[in-house]
């Protein structure tokens, strides 16, 4: 029998499979990592956005936790979507309640159709009780903003940004960039826990299939974290899984279609024949 590391993520169902947890136990899986999950809320979403999302109760949230830590060694974990303040509240009790290893935050707001996914009263609770828990947090430059109330305009508004997150309590930070205005290179700006900081860039993909993209590249770092890799080595990974996944599409649905999240594996495999 392998042995393989245990990961968890605790997110909302993606019922069109592109996002969410869907995403992320595929990226664990591709990583070798297997994945348990905690379920928040389930989505009736597809391509072209949110139809409606329904939390789960407090109750069944905290009861899942209880499962996996009587049974499963979780060696890393991830949240995204947390639907509203109270459940947030649950999820950082839980947190703070079991060891599961180092914790990626990705501060999940709002889908790519537009839906918000985390009601305004929930921001304050994420920013006061989850990212003092944080082992790395990623938010996109929307979810910076709110998080941190400046606007951001330019990488040295990006680099304040990160520093404030850090203030705020996170170890590590990746504040990513694929929302800004640069056409040609999306460049994230990594702020780790010692202080050293460095800028990740790879080349603008022209498409419109980026669903789940955060959730891909938070739960590719949750997953090299379980195997006991770096923090910089996790997010470096994570970054060209993410690109790949970007590159090398595939054609589901009418909207803003899913990425390939197998895609790593032919580069990979590329590589080793090189």
């Amino acid at each position: 029998m392998n042995s393989y590391p245990q990961a968890a993520t605790i997110a909302g169902i993606d019922s069109g499979g592109g996002a969410g947890v869907n995403a992320d136990v595929k990226t664990m899986q591709e990583r070798h990592v297997f994945s348990a999950t905690i379920i928040v809320a389930v989505t009736a979403q597809n391509t072209l956005g949110v139809q409606d999302f329904e939390p789960v109760s407090i109750k069944l949230i905290n009861e899942q936790f209880k499962s996996l830590a009587d049974d499963l060694n979780i060696r890393a974990c991830k949240t995204g979507m947390l639907a509203d303040a109270a459940h947030v509240h649950a999820v950082a009790q839980n947190l703070q309640r079991y060891d599961f290893g180092p914790y990626t935050l990705d501060p999940v707001m709002v889908a790519k159709g537009g839906a918000h996914l985390l009601s305004d009263d929930a921001i304050a609770t994420v920013r006061d009780e989850l990212i003092p828990l944080a082992t790395v947090v990623t938010p996109n430059l929307p979810e910076t903003e709110a998080l941190t109330g400046g606007k951001i305009e330019s990488e040295a508004d990006m680099q304040a940004a990160g520093h404030t997150l850090q203030q705020l309590g996170a170890k590590n930070v990746v504040v990513k960039g694929g929302h800004g205005a640069n056409s040609q290179t999306s460049s994230d700006f990594v702020l780790l826990e010692n202080g050293r900081s460095f800028w990740l860039s790879t080349p603008r993909i022209a498409t419109k299939n980026t669903h789940g993209t955060g959730d891909t590249f938070a739960s590719c770092i949750t997953a090299e974290l379980a195997k006991g890799k770096s923090v910089e080595a996790a997010i470096r990974l994570a970054k060209a899984f993410i690109q790949a996944a970007i590159a090398d599409g595939i054609d589901v649905g009418h909207g803003h279609g899913p990425t390939n999240h197998w895609a790593f594996r032919k580069v990979v495999q590329t590589d080793a024949k090189d």
